[in-house]
């Protein structure tokens, strides 16, 4: 037997109702329950930053013998733990790469050494040529001024040594000079010196200047002639006159030649030799 039209029509009303009254109480529902802001996106990169970060910086992370805060030392040994054993073996690494560096060090001054002090700074040079060169300086906050200062002193004293090497008695003259003539006249002349004195023209020596400033320092006496015997001063033209004229310049040369060389006085029969 089939419904009544106005029973289908309540039966329909009722059904109405009943969904009406169910998407009501689903709306109620999705408004009070706090929704999820998280994308697709945020999942992805908190992955990722997770597999590439296991541990946080400053993480304390147990396991091994001990535990360790540095966030520097690793999982050496393997062992899937952070302790005692992987700080020991990063202290070892780290000696081991100090060593090396210490070791390219040594190698390097091996092959290009510290330039060493010059001979004037450590002993000295020359007869008594300046001592142990300038008081107060060394080559600790030395300029370049005094570098080439120190290399111009050492020039002149080697060539000061290899002058007195020439011979036992050396004239220091200047060609124009009359007194330095005249005592070569009586030296190189009326005198047999052997062997023969070595003549030094500072006029014409290209350390002529300096050689005479050093000699001034050295005898105290800064004009020319300066006869050396046996590296020391005699003196000018006016001694060596002097002495000649008084028959004493041969007794003279022999008290300072240390049996270096013979001297005697030309054109006598009777001469005195050393």
């Amino acid at each position: 037997m089939m419904p009544s039209p106005r029973r289908l029509r309540l039966l329909m009303m009722a059904v109405l109702g009943t969904l009406i009254t169910i998407l009501f109480f689903t709306s109620k529902m999705r408004q009070t329950t706090p929704q999820d802001t998280r994308t697709i996106q945020d999942f992805y990169h908190k992955t990722m930053n997770a597999m590439d970060h296991p541990r946080g910086a400053g993480q304390v992370v147990g396991g091994g013998k001990s535990s360790t805060n540095d966030p520097h030392v690793k999982d050496k040994d393997g062992d899937g733990s952070i302790g005692e054993d992987d700080e020991k073996l990063a202290k070892e690494m780290t000696e081991r790469l100090r060593a090396a560096e210490q070791k390219a060090k040594d190698l390097a001054n091996k092959k290009a050494p510290l330039r060493p002090d010059s001979p004037q700074k450590v002993v000295g040079v020359g007869s008594a040529a300046g001592g142990q060169g300038k008081k107060g300086k060394n080559r600790v906050g030395s300029t370049a001024e005094d570098d080439d200062s120190t290399e111009a002193d050492l020039e002149l004293d080697l060539t000061l040594e290899e002058i007195f090497k020439k011979s036992p008695v050396i004239i220091f003259s200047k060609s124009f000079c009359p007194y330095s003539k005249r005592a070569k006249g009586v030296l190189l002349e009326k005198y047999s010196i052997d062997p023969p004195p070595y003549v030094v023209e500072l006029d014409e020596h290209p350390l002529g200047a300096k050689i005479q400033a050093r000699l001034g320092a050295l005898t105290d006496r800064k004009t020319v002639p300066n006869i050396m015997v046996n590296k020391k001063s005699i003196g000018g033209g006016d001694e060596i006159a002097e002495l000649d004229g008084r028959k004493t310049l041969i007794d003279k040369f022999k008290s300072m030649s240390a049996n270096k060389f013979t001297m005697k006085e030309r054109f006598v029969d009777k001469s005195k030799e050393i």
